[in-house]
């Protein structure tokens, strides 16, 4: 099983997205990558603000998103909710869990802040494994979004 090297990650994502400003294409590149580094991310993608608590669905790679989430519901809400990244081991158990792969197990999403400290979405990580995600790949992949975005 192939797990990803975050210090060379970085490093592809960085050279990839040099001099690049259009917010989309930089989300479309960033998951492109993270999404083939490791065997443990089954679902990997953006859901951007574009709207008061209302997140669509953008650049993704895996299975079907949901189109849309307000902020009040599930993990992706919760995470443009609250500015925190949510680490969940279980999906079962977090309360208002959309369900819009019924082979998601573990979820991470991280906020996401462009360079003027604003919310313009939310990267959401799913896999088909329980407990597949570690702090590590929280505070990694925070790195990485930050050095991408607000740049």
């Amino acid at each position: 099983m192939a797990r990803v090297n975050y210090a060379e990650l970085a490093q592809v994502v960085a050279s990839l997205t040099e001099g690049e400003q259009d917010e989309v294409a930089l989300m479309a590149t960033l998951t492109c990558e993270v999404h083939h580094a490791d065997d443990r991310f089954d679902w990997t993608g953006f859901y951007r603000v574009v709207a008061p608590d209302l997140l669509k669905i953008g650049p993704y790679q895996g299975g079907h998103g949901c189109l849309q989430i307000p902020f009040s519901r599930g993990v992706c809400g919760a995470a443009a909710r609250t500015g925190q990244v949510q680490l969940v081991p279980d999906v079962d158990a977090f309360p208002g869990h959309i369900a819009c792969a019924s082979s998601t197990r573990s979820e991470l999403v991280l906020p996401v802040w462009n360079r003027k400290g604003a919310l313009i979405g939310v990267f959401d990580i799913d896999s088909d494994q329980p407990d597949a995600f570690t702090q590590d790949d929280a505070d990694q992949l925070a790195v990485i979004l930050s050095a991408t975005f607000v740049k």
